[in-house]
């Protein structure tokens, strides 16, 4: 389906009125377009490192609206103008100019599914997507089964890939050690640690999708159900959720593959989930970040192990 795509050139002073304005008209799924820097709070609220540089504000926004069929465009149009008009008289509302385009109704959540194909990590690790035809196996090969849903964890960026080498170094079959996946996203990290033979692994994320995704990929990899717990919580800023894991039992690897910005305060709660020789591997570090995750960790007692690169990205195995 096609949907009807209506555009204002306005001001970024004008967006919230003439947001409002649409909505009282009856319009939905409301887009605003802007160069205005984003806030400390906004950095926080997207977890991610590095931000696209945003050309300088020069006041003009863009509103975008999307109509179905049964919208009377000419009169929305009409609307608009003399709500510009009205707006005008004591505010900047820029050229007002109004555009008509079309966009087409995507399945926007899935369509990325069809460039994620099955592939190979390390020598002996294969990531079979769910919806995807079956990899050239061997015999000796780890399968783990992925549908990521919103969740982060492919297996295909090199942070992931960072922190499976580090799980290669300290899980063996029959050792029977533990885990505790800080920001589990859709499980990867957890099942590749249960199928190179942890004995025991707990999963923990901020977000209810990824402790769903989590759980389900942990089923149809046949991880058996009394060897995983997957949890939805905040280590670092839930206390008493923090204590929680910490009665669960002390665990020989902790790993956290998320930022560097979460990285720094989680060095400081991490120590009371880990047994006395254990092992925290964090990844997600952009190389820029890495000096200021290297003295976290050895201001909060930590000895490090490893620094591990793969691209841009870096990561510590520490103890």
């Amino acid at each position: 389906m096609k949907w009807k795509k209506l555009t204002i050139e306005t001001t970024t002073q004008a967006t919230d009125m003439l947001s409002y304005a649409l909505g009282e008209y009856g319009v939905q799924g409301i887009e605003v377009q802007d160069k205005i820097p984003l806030s400390e709070a906004d950095k926080k609220a997207m977890f991610i490192d590095i931000l696209p540089e945003l050309p300088p504000d020069d006041g003009v926004a863009y509103v975008s609206c999307y109509l179905d069929e049964g919208m009377d465009v000419a009169a929305l149009s009409e609307y608009i103008r003399e709500q510009l008009e009205e707006m005008s008289a004591y505010m900047d509302t820029g050229a007002g100019r109004i555009t008509l385009g079309e966009t087409e109704d995507k399945d926007w959540i899935n369509n990325w599914k069809e460039f994620f194909h099955p592939f190979r990590l390390e020598d002996n690790i294969v990531i079979q997507p769910t919806w995807t035809e079956n990899a050239d196996i061997k015999k000796e090969d780890i399968v783990v089964y992925i549908d990521p849903g919103t969740a982060f964890g492919t297996g295909s960026h090199e942070t992931t890939r960072l922190c499976i080498s580090g799980l290669k170094r300290y899980v063996r079959a029959g050792a029977g050690v533990s885990v505790l996946d800080l920001g589990c996203g859709s499980g990867i990290l957890s099942i590749i640690a249960a199928k190179l033979g942890a004995g025991k692994i707990y999963g923990v994320d901020i977000d209810e999708l990824a402790v769903a995704a989590s759980r389900e990929n942990m089923e149809r990899n046949g991880v058996k159900p009394d060897q995983y717990e997957i949890s939805r919580g905040d280590v670092i800023g839930d206390k008493d959720f923090a204590d929680n894991i910490a009665k669960t039992g002390s665990f020989d690897i902790v790993i956290a593959n998320i930022l560097a910005d979460v990285i720094i305060p989680l060095s400081s709660v991490v120590k009371s989930f880990l047994k006395k020789d254990g092992v925290f591997i964090s990844s997600g570090i952009i190389q820029e970040k890495e000096e200021a995750v290297r003295a976290a960790l050895l201001a909060n007692g930590f000895e490090i192990l490893f620094t591990d690169r793969l691209g841009e990205w870096v990561s510590f195995t520490a103890r």
